[in-house]
């Protein structure tokens, strides 16, 4: 019998070599399009996914102070510090269909979030490999594990699960990247802008179609969207959020002023 998706997404959590990762995440993505794959059943999933011994997991206040400039050693740690987001979030996304997509029967949300690894894939790939050509690798430095604490702490929800990650921490990266990337180009590096600049635009596609379900949720359960996801950002996230933001960006994405600044 074939895999469902969820038991394929979960195998993935499984795997803890990144490159492995990206393997099985493109190979399930060209399977779920192809029509290969059936709709994910419920599975028990992993609270935390397998991880490499390297890189070193520290606090976010444990890690190195660096200069992140137009060094080529500043710009490694920047594109370090990247390739370790975009490998949570590789594992965000499966996490997203292995827990929530059973409970969630319309087609549209396993293809958006089946869409969404299959680009976080990508974006790892690319830093790997431009990390590679600097004379460096993933996992040289250290990295912090944030990014799934705030998975564990909205394990049991999906509707806050949709505010905190998409809504919260992917449009972050919509606020900071461009900044990133004037860095790159002002240092000269067009290959890492490049890279730089594809991340930015697909972070605007995962941002809306995470406001598109949250949004979708709260009219099922007859919630105020903007007042409903204040409430669980204040829960979840330690407080408010902090400018400046991309308002532009996260217009584009259906993330509008009257959520983030309400």
């Amino acid at each position: 019998m074939t895999a469902d998706l969820a038991t394929r997404a979960v195998a993935i959590l499984a795997a803890g070599d990144p490159a492995d990762k990206v393997a099985l995440t493109r190979r399930l993505a060209e399977d779920w399009r192809g029509g290969a794959v059936p709709p994910p059943m419920r599975r028990d999933v992993p609270l935390r996914p397998a991880r490499p011994v390297r890189p070193v997991l520290v606090h976010p206040r444990d890690l190195p102070k660096r200069k992140i400039g137009a060094s080529q050693a500043g710009r490694v740690a920047l594109l370090h510090a990247l390739a370790h987001i975009e490998l949570n979030a590789i594992d965000l996304a499966w996490d997203m269909l292995a827990r929530f997509g059973a409970d969630c029967t319309d087609q549209a949300f396993a293809d958006d979030w089946v869409s969404v690894a299959a680009d976080e894939a990508e974006h790892f790939a690319l830093l790997a490999a431009r990390l590679t050509s600097l004379g460096a690798g993933y996992g040289d430095l250290p990295a912090h594990d944030g990014l799934w604490q705030a998975a564990e702490r909205t394990s049991h929800d999906l509707l806050a699960r949709l505010a905190v990650v998409p809504m919260v921490l992917e449009a972050r990266g919509l606020d900071v990247t461009p900044p990133m990337i004037a860095r790159m180009e002002n240092a000269g590096d067009r290959d890492s802008t490049a890279i730089l600049c594809r991340i930015y635009a697909d972070e605007v596609s995962h941002v809306a179609a995470g406001a598109r379900w949250f949004r979708r949720l709260c009219r099922e359960r007859s919630l105020d969207d903007a007042a409903t996801w204040r409430g669980l950002v204040r829960r979840y996230c330690d407080g408010a959020l902090r400018p400046p933001f991309n308002a532009p960006a996260r217009e584009r994405a259906g993330l509008p002023r009257e959520f983030y600044l309400g």
